[in-house]
């Protein structure tokens, strides 16, 4: 999806949650259960792009549906170099209603879920300020 790979990229995270939809499930690479709303994916990305250094999207992967699109990216966390994709799927009306981020390899996995855990609590305090 263009107009998220482009907001990303930019830093944009407004224009990335703008691309929200309501209901949006983000299925996290380290949580079992997904989260689910606009609020708390919102929060997650602002965080994740702080956590990530030299991030870059390497390709871009769309079915001919313009549904399903898979978006292949690399960066840091501290010292582990980190392969991912960020899985999404779009709506009847165009805006993402999942998201679904994997990456490798474990040791990288395991500092993202360091990196983001020290922060959640903070995350968690920004998606609830957004949902009032």
């Amino acid at each position: 999806m263009r107009a998220f790979r482009e907001a990303v990229e930019a830093l944009d995270l407004d224009a990335a949650e703008a691309l929200l939809a309501p209901d949006v499930a983000f299925t996290s690479p380290v949580v079992f259960k997904p989260y689910t709303g606009k609020p708390i994916t919102a929060a997650i990305l602002r965080a994740v792009s702080g956590v990530f250094e030299d991030f870059r999207y390497v390709r871009e992967i769309n079915d001919v549906n313009g549904r399903d699109h898979a978006l292949v990216f690399t960066a840091r966390v501290g010292d582990r170099e980190i392969n991912g994709c960020d899985f999404i799927h779009v709506d009847e009306d165009g805006l993402i209603d999942e998201l679904t981020v994997m990456v490798r390899p474990l040791s990288a996995a395991q500092a993202l879920a360091a990196a983001m855990g020290a922060q959640f609590e903070r995350i968690a305090e920004e998606a609830r300020t957004r949902s009032v």
